[in-house]
Formats: C-alpha cells, sequence, structure tokens
C-alpha cells in the first residue's frame, strides 16, 4: 500500500508538495472516483488513476516506443533541433525517461525510452549483441561489391578491428536493408562509407525481435508491455 501523493510523484507528477496540492485541488480520480486525500492509501499494482481528466496507469518503470521524426536530437539539452523528449508528456519527463541508444537528428524510427537503469544496461551491452535493424537509402547505386564488403567487415578510420553487418539485403538500386549489432556512434553512416557509398537516409524499423507497428504515426508514441519488451530479446533467444 501506497500514499496517494507519494504515488503520483514515482509517477512524475512533481515533488510531494506539488503531488498534494493536485489532489487538494481535486485534479486527481482513482479507480473512478474523486480522492482529495493525499495520504489515502492504495495498493500500487495495477492501479488506475486519472489527473486532470488525463487516464494512467501505476508503472514501476516506464517502458516506451518512439516513432522519432526528422530534426530532433536525442537529448535533454538539445543543441540545433528539437528534444525527442518534448514529444512526450511532462510526467515522463519528470520521471527520468531516457532514451536506449540514441539516433541522430536526422534518422528517423524505432526509439526505445525507459526509466530503468538495469533495463538500459542489458539493452545496450555489447555482451547482449542485441540486433538493430536499418532501411538505408544511399546516395549511390549498391552494387554487389559493397554488399559483400558489409557483410565480410569494413575497416573504420579509427577502429583496426573490421566491422560487419549482421545481414544486408538489397531493397533496390538505392536502398538496403541493414542489420548491425553494435550500437556505435554514426555507424551505419560510417559503415556505408567504409564500403565506398554514402547513406542519403536512415530508419531504423526494429530492435530485436520487436518492429515498429506501422500504426504508430512519426513523432507519437506508444507504451511497451510485457510481450513487446520479450520480444526485444527475441531474436537471440534470450529475456530482459
Amino acid at each position: 500500500m501506497i500514499e496517494l501523493e507519494r504515488l503520483l510523484r514515482s509517477q512524475g507528477f512533481g515533488s510531494r508538495a506539488d503531488c498534494r496540492a493536485l489532489i487538494r485541488s481535486g485534479s486527481v480520480s482513482v479507480a473512478g472516483q474523486p480522492c482529495a486525500d493525499p495520504f489515502a492509501r492504495f495498493e500500487a499494482e495495477g492501479l488506475r488513476f486519472a489527473v486532470d481528466g488525463v487516464a494512467w496507469l501505476y508503472r514501476r518503470f516506464a517502458y516506451l516506443a518512439l516513432h522519432k521524426p526528422a530534426g530532433h536530437e536525442c537529448s535533454q539539452r538539445p543543441l540545433h533541433h528539437p528534444s525527442v523528449y518534448s514529444l512526450l508528456p511532462d510526467p515522463l519527463i519528470k520521471r527520468g525517461v531516457q532514451a536506449v541508444g540514441r539516433l541522430d537528428e536526422d534518422t528517423t524510427g524505432l526509439l526505445v525510452l525507459t526509466d530503468d537503469g538495469q533495463f538500459i544496461h542489458r539493452l545496450s551491452s555489447p555482451k547482449k549483441a542485441v540486433p538493430k535493424v536499418y532501411e538505408v537509402t544511399t546516395r549511390h547505386v549498391v552494387d554487389a561489391s559493397q554488399v559483400g564488403a558489409l557483410l565480410s567487415g569494413v575497416v573504420l578510420h579509427d577502429d583496426p578491428e573490421p566491422v560487419a553487418a549482421l545481414d544486408c539485403t538489397l531493397l533496390g538500386e538505392r536502398c538496403l536493408r541493414l542489420t548491425v549489432t553494435q550500437g556505435r556512434y554514426h555507424l551505419v553512416k560510417r559503415m556505408l562509407a567504409a564500403a565506398g557509398n554514402r547513406v542519403e537516409a536512415l530508419h531504423r524499423t526494429s530492435i530485436g525481435g520487436f518492429s515498429l507497428p506501422a500504426s504508430l504515426e512519426v513523432g507519437r508514441w506508444m507504451w511497451l508491455e510485457a510481450a513487446e519488451l520479450a520480444l526485444l530479446a527475441a531474436d537471440k533467444g534470450g529475456s530482459f
């Protein structure tokens, strides 16, 4: 059991004083019933509540998928473009969700965010080798030698060890599907450059066994439930 003001604070609705004021103002309802007592106690697990008419479900940790648009930076302090965090409601920002691996400002597609630090570590760990799939539009026609180089391994200028794609499939003359298991800075762009081409557009379609839903519009986000979280590790046969 947890006091209502503590519960709201854990869900990103501000300080204890902020949450207490929200409750006493009549802005909060629990299981469909108004509650003006900050110290009323509830079983947190599975609790549904509303703040200013917006419905929420208590979640110990927040797990989200965002369809990232171009022109947004994966930073809390963006320098030149809006932050991806500006696409989220304020309580999620206040509870501290972070992107699990960044996408460049011009890269679009699947971005996972959470406030679960252990989850971020597990999903980002090189030991997990979680596959990430990108659709790549190139400046020049992709030839068989470039595909072969990406699959066998290309040498980046700052690393003597070759970096190989897990899979590389041609989708068109200037379009391919590339699967990598590392999360290094500008990795896909640098791999294509090392293979003798250049990335014109980049879109991440999946992480592990979870693919960006076609129904999730650009700039929108969704909760990730247990089934989606399990899919994130499905390709490796593991679990988080």
